[in-house]
């Protein structure tokens, strides 16, 4: 219960509610309100008593003026994001703990509404409804993470809510698959521009792209290659911390002979075949195509290519996921049609073809 105390001062009788919460002997909480009259002392003090016997009311105070921002940090934090997300990931969920608005509300007492907002801003702003939909996905993650590891109260049912009504108004959606493909004009382009470059840049961008479209690699893959992950009877590499959906494991894959044959021509004068930044690959590789522009082309779109460039040989799914390294074949489904095309070797004369 309650105690209330009064006391004479300078303007008058002063009623003050004092609150305090036992558990095992010990005061786990304490708060008190000073009134001028005595009833309204004892309004505030039922009222106060009543909210803080609903489950979870007592942990929510004690994680007062928690903010988004800090619960994001401690996500990256405790859960070794700076080595062990991606990317892209990593990118957005620092976006969002510097974010001017969003990361400065209140965790515990944040409302759908707020949440409502930030997105209704973003997508104002020309954020694409894909991109806006990752704050929520990475928001929820972090929330999730951070209830159970750190025992904070957080609600999720208010990101749910605010999920459910930004993707019936359309204000976010899940990403597209990119179906870009480069065409043999643009190839010869970019090949010819690197192969000028080389002579004189730090990284060996033609072969680079080669073994790239030729293997399916992802640049940080490529990177991270070493020459004793070669496995030279089976012509297959280890490629370590390969990235799944949920995970990265290492994992062994196949090269094809195009791609095999730009690796044996490497010099070997480092531990690892391709002693490069990725990010420093994406850059030039980006950098060149606006230079001869060929719009909304990314490096990553080699991968695709060459996904697509095995079924158009008739390759089958078991034997495509043994190159790309697809632990579920479902997510190869959508290529088979090009087996019944029967398209021609795009490659088969090419003049860049890497040839042993």
């Amino acid at each position: 219960m309650a105690t209330i105390t009064s006391r004479k001062r300078r303007g008058g009788m002063k009623y003050s509610a004092v609150i305090r919460i036992k558990r095992n002997g010990k005061v786990v909480h304490s708060e008190t309100e000073t009134f001028d009259k005595k009833s309204l002392a004892k309004d505030w003090a039922a009222r106060r008593e009543s909210e803080l016997k609903r489950p979870g009311a007592l942990e929510q105070m004690q994680h007062k003026d928690l903010t988004v921002g800090q619960v994001l940090e401690w996500y990256r934090d405790d859960f070794d994001g700076k080595s062990k997300f991606g990317r892209s990931k990593l990118s957005h969920i620092e976006f969002l703990i510097k974010h001017h608005s969003l990361s400065k509300l209140d965790a515990i007492q944040m409302k759908s509404s707020q949440l409502v907002a930030h997105i209704s801003e973003r997508r104002r702003l020309g954020a694409g409804a894909s991109t806006v939909n990752n704050d929520i996905i990475w928001l929820r993650n972090a929330f999730r993470a951070m209830r159970i590891a750190r025992n904070i109260p957080l609600d999720l049912q208010v990101i749910d809510d605010a999920s459910f009504l930004c993707r019936k108004e359309k204000l976010i959606a899940k990403s597209t698959q990119r179906t870009r493909r480069p065409s043999l004009e643009e190839l010869n382009n970019l090949m010819g521009c690197f192969d000028d470059r080389d002579v004189r840049a730090s990284i060996p961008m033609a072969e680079v792209v080669l073994f790239a479209l030729f293997s399916s690699r992802r640049q940080d893959e490529i990177c991270r290659i070493r020459w004793t992950d070669l496995d030279e009877e089976n012509q297959r590499v280890l490629v370590r911390d390969m990235k799944h959906p949920r995970e990265k494991v290492d994992t062994w894959v196949f090269l094809t002979d195009a791609a095999w044959n730009v690796i044996q021509r490497q010099p070997k004068l480092h531990e690892k075949i391709f002693p490069y930044n990725g990010k420093s690959i994406s850059a030039a590789f980006t950098k060149t195509c606006h230079l001869l522009e060929i719009d909304d082309l990314r490096f990553h779109d080699l991968r695709h290519e060459c996904t697509s460039w095995l079924f158009e040989l008739g390759w089958d799914i078991p034997r495509v996921s043994g190159v790309t390294g697809h632990k579920s074949w479902s997510s190869l489904q959508r290529y088979t049609h090009l087996r019944a095309l029967g398209i021609k070797d795009k490659y088969k004369n090419w003049v860049w073809f890497p040839k042993g």
